[in-house]
């Protein structure tokens, strides 16, 4: 068997309707598969407008907006449409990306069917509740996700940072990682060039996924800002650029008066953005990958992060980058103030971090999560 007889049946809670980190990688592995002559059929929420063209066939699943955040919805049932589709589309695997309501019925449908399912996990949902003053929420929350891991024959994480939270969690013992490449890593660096110099010392924040960089403040906002007016405070000379937008982007603007805010970039002039500056800033702890870092890297940033999931299987301490404690302001302020205030010192970080982040390929990465696929089919033949 290879990759050509897989028939894979992807359920996704995002797979075109908004840009992110998460389901740009998820079409790039199904342009892949594909490509390798695999069948691949999606089943996701839908809306009449989304952000981009989805990569293969896609099934819109019944869903709701999700109150104060239209631009997602929640898929609500796993119908008995979608189940004839998947039926007479007759998948030797199922691969689910998120916990809703509607991967956990697809993935018991798998299971009466004695069919295998991979469960890739994106995002750290139970950390998203400490931004809301409802961390005592956190275990429950584990302990629903564990429900729905521990039923999966394997795990795909995108970092082994992440990997190694999720075997500390319990979650599965069968976990894989499914790294990321710069989401668009030639024309990153091509545009990077273009851009010649940069503008002046500046600490960029782009929080979220590098085309949407959403401000929301699960991406550590708060802490952003609290070393920025430390850097102020010790009269460190610096320009503060944030790209993206979001819900919490007006809060952001008022919390710094002084930052340029040059809205949401994509592609080329991410590119461009990112190359005029100097110094990446990324305190977010619910990242799983850290798609923006890479973003960052390719462009010969030096990065200062939290040593966190994600960014702590991409910035090599001391070499490419800093890595401080999550919410340790005075550690961020302390590194941005070296970055700021040496030149040679910022300069070879960025060159190791441009260098670093070349080793990130993406027929190569998602070549493994077919290796997976096929791995999880024959386990289950052999089990009969």
């Amino acid at each position: 068997m290879d990759v050509s007889d897989l028939r894979i049946a992807l359920f996704s809670g995002n797979y075109n309707m908004t840009v992110d980190g998460a389901n740009k990688a998820l079409n790039r592995l199904v342009g892949y598969l594909l490509s390798q002559g695999a069948a691949v059929r999606v089943y996701s929420p839908t809306v009449p407008n989304p952000d981009f063209e989805p990569t293969g066939d896609l099934v819109s699943v019944p869903s709701i907006a999700i109150p104060n955040r239209p631009e997602y919805r929640i898929p609500l049932s796993f119908s008995s449409r979608v189940r004839e589709d998947i039926t007479a589309f007759a998948p030797n695997i199922l691969h689910i990306s998120s916990p809703d309501r509607v991967s956990r019925q697809a993935a018991a449908w798998a299971r009466r069917r004695k069919l295998p399912v991979a469960c890739s996990v994106h995002t750290r949902f139970e950390t998203y509740f400490r931004y809301y003053n409802l961390s005592f929420v956190e275990p429950v929350i584990v302990a629903w996700l564990r429900k729905l891991y521990r039923k999966c024959d394997a795990l795909i994480a995108p970092s082994e940072s992440f990997a190694q939270v999720l075997r500390e969690q319990r979650m599965n013992y069968d976990i894989g990682i499914w790294t990321r490449e710069s989401s668009a890593t030639s024309s990153i660096r091509a545009a990077a060039t273009c851009a010649g110099g940069r503008a002046g010392v500046s600490a960029t924040m782009s929080p979220s996924s590098p085309s949407s960089a959403e401000l929301v403040m699960e991406k550590g906002l708060d802490v952003f800002a609290d070393a920025i007016d430390q850097l102020k405070r010790r009269q460190v000379r610096h320009e503060v650029v944030v790209i993206g937008e979001g819900p919490a982007g007006d809060w952001f603007e008022s919390r710094l008066p002084d930052a340029k805010f040059v809205g949401f970039q994509g592609g080329a002039d991410l590119a461009r953005a990112l190359a005029s500056c100097d110094i990446f800033f990324n305190p977010s702890v619910t990242e799983t990958f850290g798609n923006v870092t890479l973003e960052a890297m390719a462009c010969g940033l030096p990065v200062v992060a939290a040593r966190a999931t994600g960014s702590a299987s991409i910035v090599k301490h001391g070499v490419t980058g800093y890595l401080v404690s999550p919410g340790q302001i005075s550690g961020f302020a302390d590194h941005l103030q070296h970055y700021c205030q040496d030149t040679e010192l910022r300069a070879r970080h960025g060159a190791a971090a441009l260098a670093e982040s070349s080793h990130y390929q993406w027929d190569a990465i998602n070549q493994t999560v077919a290796d997976t696929y096929l791995r999880l089919i024959r386990q289950k033949q052999r089990k009969g």
